[in-house]
């Protein structure tokens, strides 16, 4: 706080030096503010310039160094990131550039006594092995901030506008192939108003165009690669057996080649037959009465994890209601 009030005020602080703080007699209380030493950068290929910079220029500001590692599908654009951050002023012994693969670079990355810190957004499974390994490390515990994925659920309520719902559902859903961390993954639609919304989203669903998203026409483009190719179609399989398909986008002859997958969307029974999130343009919808909002809410919590959630209601208490118990990031 005292350094964001010195530099918006446009003066400028030696903070390298402790700053005597009053106290009692005999005691003296000094704080420092001091960069941790080395962190390492762990970046996903969703945002691969947006999350990596703003790790980089994070922990750079903080006083640290840094070992910037992109995630291994997204090397080139992180590459002309750093060189532009070289080339404004930011010393190269300050700030490496360190690409490759998950085992083979970031696993010993994070395993280094010499890594004061971790900065990471991913998976959840990942940022779990990385806390284990620093766990595991002898000398100081070095912290570990991270960002992972989320069950991101939409709730609509019989109040809802129809149009705008399914307006927002296709455009978490499916834009970006629904490769952002922020997608909607589950929407839960009381059921007064779900054939009405599912009618529509079906027509929405089947107006999108899928392929190169070079073209001004195209909708929804490829996922990242073929091991995410080959678990949407895994996934598909299975919910195929336990739900119900309720419009699939058609692909053109043009999507042969590459790593397109059409988005879906199934209606499941309940939320707990996820074993986790989907990464990609699949939907599931889940149908509630009203007097089971409760359920909903403590469903959505017991994933144990939350980024985002969606509420479509024009009742201001009910929004309210749901924003207070739902636990959720944004």
């Amino acid at each position: 706080v005292d350094f964001c009030r010195y530099y918006a005020a446009g003066a400028r602080k030696d903070f390298s030096e402790p700053e005597r703080m009053p106290g009692p007699t005999g005691e003296a209380n000094q704080v420092a503010l001091h960069g941790r030493g080395v962190f390492a950068c762990i970046s996903p290929w969703n945002f691969p310039l947006a999350i990596f910079t703003g790790q980089v220029t994070a922990a750079l500001a903080a006083g640290n160094a840094v070992l910037a590692k992109p995630a291994e599908q997204t090397p080139l654009i992180a590459a002309r990131a750093v060189d532009i951050l070289h080339r404004a002023g930011v010393p190269g012994d300050v700030l490496n550039f360190l690409p490759g693969g998950g085992e083979t670079v970031g696993a010993p990355l994070v395993a280094d006594p010499g890594i004061s810190g971790v900065s990471f957004t991913g998976s959840v499974e990942t940022a779990r092995t990385i806390n284990r390994a620093l766990a595991e490390r002898s000398g100081p515990i070095a912290p570990l901030i991270a960002e992972t994925g989320g069950q991101n659920a939409m709730i609509v309520d019989s109040t809802a506008l129809p149009e705008q719902v399914v307006d927002d559902v296709v455009t978490s859903a499916f834009r970006s192939a629904g490769q952002r961390c922020s997608a909607l993954r589950v929407l839960f639609l009381q059921d007064d108003v779900s054939e009405r919304v599912i009618r529509m989203l079906k027509g929405a669903m089947a107006e999108l165009t899928v392929g190169d998203p070079a073209l001004l026409a195209t909708d929804v483009g490829p996922v990242i690669d073929r091991d995410a190719q080959e678990m949407l179609e895994n996934h598909a399989r299975r919910i195929d057996r336990d739900g119900t398909l309720l419009a699939r986008t058609p692909l053109a002859d043009s999507c042969g080649q590459g790593t397109f997958f059409a988005p879906a969307a199934y209606l499941i029974d309940r939320l707990d037959q996820l074993e986790g999130e989907v990464f990609g343009p699949i939907l599931h919808v889940i149908s509630y009465a009203a007097d089971r909002l409760d359920g909903v809410i403590e469903a959505v919590n017991g994933t144990g994890f939350g980024l985002t959630l969606g509420i479509h209601s024009r009742v201001g208490e009910t929004q309210r209601y749901i924003q207070e118990r739902v636990k959720a990031g944004n």
